[in-house]
């Protein structure tokens, strides 16, 4: 079947791959009866779901019995009901069985086969759309990867120690899942954004009136406390608010190389819909 006939047919319906080239093939190949079919069949139900905002759902992850390696997902629906479904967090597992037996994280190549029909067999029957929204691989060369899992699934932090063991590991990631750094080290900050900081410390420190060696004592010492607040190393344990965690974890022996931090919808922007509007255009059609 024509490569060009299926990504047409595809753009036209919003539906699967795999459906595409079935239906294209029952009707060899006549693109506009694939579509007439198609709105006969309940595939056209998965289609119409699929321009709407899948913005809830859960994050998850799994780890290496030997802690070597381990992949985070998060996998959306458009309702906390939904995500909550025994039918989705199932589908869930397999997502995440699949992305870590294959250390996969390129999500097309990963639904391709048959968890791209079972996503769309769980939209049919739950009704809302259902999507595999991103997926992370941490892999230890000379150390472990923890993870951590909030209890209402919504966050879920992977951390890749160099040296140190799983327990801290897991201790390092439920502190990122609490304080949310944005980088490893103050080092590792974007100069775009230090220096947009900087921008806006400047404009607010020029308007207290103070000469401007003043002005430049006060801007310096504001951006160190955003980089220090900022950065994870820096960061005051959650469990021992006196101890940073750079110092937890060189007082075991160990480094943090990097961490995955993913939080259940960030990023996305949901179209806010009047109810009122919302009715009166499902009921013109």
């Amino acid at each position: 079947m024509s490569a060009v006939l299926v990504k047409e047919l595809r753009e036209r319906t919003g539906l699967g791959l795999l459906e595409c080239k079935k239906a294209l093939a029952a009707v060899g190949g006549d693109i506009e009866l694939a579509i007439e079919e198609l709105r006969k069949s309940s595939g056209m139900k998965a289609a119409k779901k699929a321009g709407r905002t899948a913005a809830d759902g859960v994050v998850a992850t799994r780890i290496a019995d030997d802690c070597s390696y381990g992949v985070v997902v998060e996998v959306n629906s458009e309702t906390d009901f939904v995500a909550r479904d025994e039918n989705f967090l199932g589908f869930v597992e397999q997502v995440v069985d699949a992305a870590f037996s294959h250390k996969q994280t390129d999500i097309e190549a990963l639904m391709s086969g048959d968890l791209e029909s079972t996503r769309e067999a769980l939209v049919q029957k739950i009704g809302e759309n259902i999507g595999v929204r991103r997926i992370e691989l941490l892999d230890a060369e000379s150390g472990v990867v923890g993870a951590y899992v909030h209890s209402n699934n919504r966050i879920a932090v992977l951390t890749k120690l160099k040296g140190g063991d799983q327990d801290l590991a897991r201790d390092v990631a439920m502190h990122v899942a609490a304080a949310n750094p944005q980088v490893v080290s103050p080092g590792d900050m974007p100069e775009e954004l230090v220096a947009k900081e900087k921008e806006i410390f400047v404009a607010q420190a020029q308007d207290s009136g103070k000469p401007p060696e003043i002005v430049e004592k006060m801007v310096g010492g504001r951006v160190k406390k955003y980089l220090a607040e900022n950065s994870l190393l820096e960061q005051a344990f959650v469990k021992e608010p006196d101890v940073t965690v750079g110092k937890l974890v060189a007082g075991a022996g160990a480094e943090v190389e990097a961490f995955v931090r993913f939080e259940v919808g960030e990023g996305i922007e949901v179209d806010k819909v009047d109810f009122a509007d919302e009715v009166a255009a499902q009921l013109n059609g």
